[in-house]
């Protein structure tokens, strides 16, 4: 072989090794290139994996009211944090679990736009029934006060009938009288006292039988009483009474005359007299006794 020769063969193995390290070059930066992408896009997926985390962690009881529903995010929410961890360990050439975890990610999503839809769903009937029950208060609300206002309407009613049924005794007389039946204040010739009014007529109160009673009231405060056991209902208590008559009563007006007969020592004084019937005092007088 001549030098010539040599020189050719020489010449072409270069050109041939140069090409060689070229491609290689080329390959390995293709490879770098390829490397850097997956990289990438692994951290882009990981990054959307992320964002869909923090939605499902935006989503809790006090946003959402519905136990069943909130158990369905709470389980989305542990599988998408774990595909996340998953994804993280995931080399960035592992493509087909990558391709997978990507699949895996729409599914997640559309998943969560259709919990979504239901809580806005939820929220809105909520605040429907919300603003119903707001209504259904007021209403109830408004309801009671009328028939509170009612009621008291009826007892002012109820109040004013009962007064006006009420007996009143007017043109009260009350003195003391001597054995000729004459008025004398003077207590040594006292025999009894009397007491005369008139029933003032009235067509509302109950008529028929009633007693009238009388309470003498002397100076030092202490009732006129002839027996202990003489009392009678006024006020929810029992109260003792001087004396007392029955009288029928029709309506109208009527002429009533009680008698207390003195038994007892009397002192020199303001005496006085209060008229009770069906409950109700109807009317009091007073007179005075001297020595």
């Amino acid at each position: 072989m001549n030098k010539r020769n040599t020189q050719i063969i020489i010449g072409v193995l270069v050109v041939v090794l140069l090409a060689g390290v070229g491609y290689i070059i080329k390959q390995q930066t293709t490879i770098s290139e390829m490397s850097q992408q997956f990289d990438i896009q692994k951290e882009e997926l990981e990054q959307e994996y992320e964002q869909l985390a923090v939605q499902y962690e935006g989503y809790n009881s006090i946003s959402v009211k519905n136990d069943s529903l909130i158990d369905l995010l709470d389980n989305e929410k542990v599988k998408v944090q774990r595909l996340l961890e998953e994804l993280k360990t995931v080399k960035a050439t592992n493509a087909r679990r990558i391709n997978e975890l990507k699949k895996e990610l729409s599914t997640l999503r559309a998943i969560m736009r259709s919990y979504v839809i239901q809580i806005d769903s939820l929220n809105q009937a909520n605040a429907m029934l919300r603003k119903e029950n707001a209504d259904v208060k007021s209403k109830y609300s408004a309801a009671t006060q009328t028939v509170s206002k009612l009621s008291k309407e009826k007892e002012r009613l109820t109040e004013k009938v009962d007064l006006a049924s009420q007996l009143n005794a007017v043109n009260i007389v009350a003195n003391a009288i001597d054995k000729r039946g004459k008025t004398t204040p003077r207590i040594n010739r006292a025999t009894d006292i009397k007491i005369s009014f008139t029933l003032a007529r009235n067509i509302t109160t109950k008529v028929g039988e009633k007693y009238v009673y009388a309470r003498i009231t002397k100076p030092d405060g202490d009732i006129l009483i002839k027996n202990r056991g003489d009392v009678f209902q006024f006020e929810n208590k029992e109260i003792a009474f001087s004396c007392r008559k029955m009288i029928e009563f029709t309506g109208e007006e009527q002429d009533v005359t009680l008698y207390w007969n003195i038994e007892e020592f009397l002192y020199p004084g303001d005496y006085r007299v209060s008229l009770f019937c069906d409950g109700n005092e109807i009317g009091s007088a007073s007179f005075t006794m001297k020595k």
